[in-house]
């Protein structure tokens, strides 16, 4: 695991104790539509740079939660299988994110150990 990965265990205790995590699912709207993990925002892979690059009120407004800050440990990205959500990690890092995550495991495994 790169040190920019994330195990199902290591987020599911993020999801419980960080109050400014923000998990963001960069599957297409119609993978999402079937099932997303709860608390997560929906940004498409080819919207993350973008998305990212807004400036603080713009990103809340489009997205209803507040735009993390640059160094916070508490921005993860996932997809279906980790391919995807790796893509996206490396985007945000290179945007400045330099703790930014990639849960490896997706929504596949999320969806199997969580029984949805």
């Amino acid at each position: 695991m790169a040190a920019s990965d994330i195990s199902y265990v290591d987020l599911k205790a993020l999801i419980e104790k960080a109050a400014g995590l923000l998990l963001v699912d960069v599957r297409t709207k119609e993978e999402v539509d079937r099932g997303h993990i709860q608390g997560s925002i929906h940004i498409p892979l080819d919207q993350v740079e973008s998305s990212m690059s807004l400036d603080a009120s713009a990103f809340q407004e489009k997205f209803g939660v507040l735009k993390p800050l640059l160094d916070t440990p508490d921005l993860v990205f996932h997809c279906q299988m980790g391919r995807r959500g790796a893509v996206a990690t490396e985007k945000a890092r290179g945007l400045g994110f330099k703790k930014a995550r990639n849960y490896t495991g997706g929504y596949k495994e999320w969806s199997e150990k969580e029984g949805k």
